[in-house]
């Protein structure tokens, strides 16, 4: 469902290994698909009769699409999101009636190198059908991901963590920023990555800061510039020195942690 970005590196994916079918309102979007049949009508995807629905749509419209598509579904049909958010997601599916699989591939087109993943991770949700989870689990092996299963409560709080972060910060950057004639290397190096943050679709951008537990995550963000702010208006060398390297320790921790 969708032939966004994803839905077509999924397509893309499982076309050689499988029949694949892919729905998108806006035929348009289904102009570059290849190896797979193309619907415009929900009567089509009845007649396909999947074993397996990926909803790769925006975010916004997961769970109407979903409620759109299930009554042109065989019952022993599994359905499944690549979310980036699974708020009420949990819920949909323990009252839908249908075997769900739900996971997370935590990149996009927009920064990853989808050709080389063996640094990209993908999350699996420990909740929901074994088979659908072995499917995932199977595909994204052969990618070479870092696979991770955690359940939908401890995947929102990761999110909040791995994205509203790098995002926040982001958009204070390109807030504050002016243009520059000569930048350097580093600027140069942010304003690309704000660039790239800046063209995800905004429903997806809100409903990560909206994330429940993205609040606290933020806050530590306004904590750790109050300090920062404290350091530079009192000129404080020695403090300086103490922040650096607390924040170093954190790096250096976290290259640890990946090895």
């Amino acid at each position: 469902m969708g032939a966004g970005k994803m839905g077509s590196f999924f397509i893309d994916l499982l076309s050689f290994d499988h029949e694949v079918a892919v729905y998108d309102r806006d035929a348009r979007r289904m102009r570059f698909t290849y190896n797979c049949q193309r619907f415009t009508t929900y009567d089509e995807v009845e007649a396909f009769k999947p074993e397996l629905l990926i909803n790769a749509v925006t975010l916004k419209y997961t769970i109407p699409v979903f409620q759109e598509v299930m009554p042109f579904l065989p019952k022993e049909c599994i359905i499944s999101d690549i979310a980036s958010v699974k708020t009420d997601l949990k819920d949909f599916y323990e009252q839908s009636g249908m075997r769900y699989v739900s996971t997370h591939p935590m990149f996009g087109p927009t920064f990853a190198n989808l050709n080389q993943l063996s640094e990209e991770n993908a999350i699996i949700i420990s909740e929901g059908d074994y088979m659908g989870r072995i499917f995932f689990k199977d595909l994204y092996h052969k990618l070479g991901l870092n696979i991770y299963e955690y359940t939908f409560e401890e995947h929102d709080k990761t999110v909040a963590y791995s994205l509203s972060i790098p995002f926040v910060s982001t958009f204070v950057f390109a807030a504050v920023m002016k243009h520059q004639d000569a930048p350097g290397t580093t600027f140069k190096r942010h304003m690309r990555i704000a660039k790239g943050v800046l063209s995800e679709d905004d429903y997806l951008l809100q409903e990560i800061l909206f994330n429940p537990y993205t609040h606290d995550q933020v806050s530590q963000i306004r904590t750790e510039l109050k300090e920062l702010l404290t350091i530079i208006d009192a000129k404080d060398g020695e403090g300086m020195k103490n922040y650096l390297t607390k924040i170093r320790d954190n790096v250096r921790r976290d290259i640890h942690l990946e090895r």
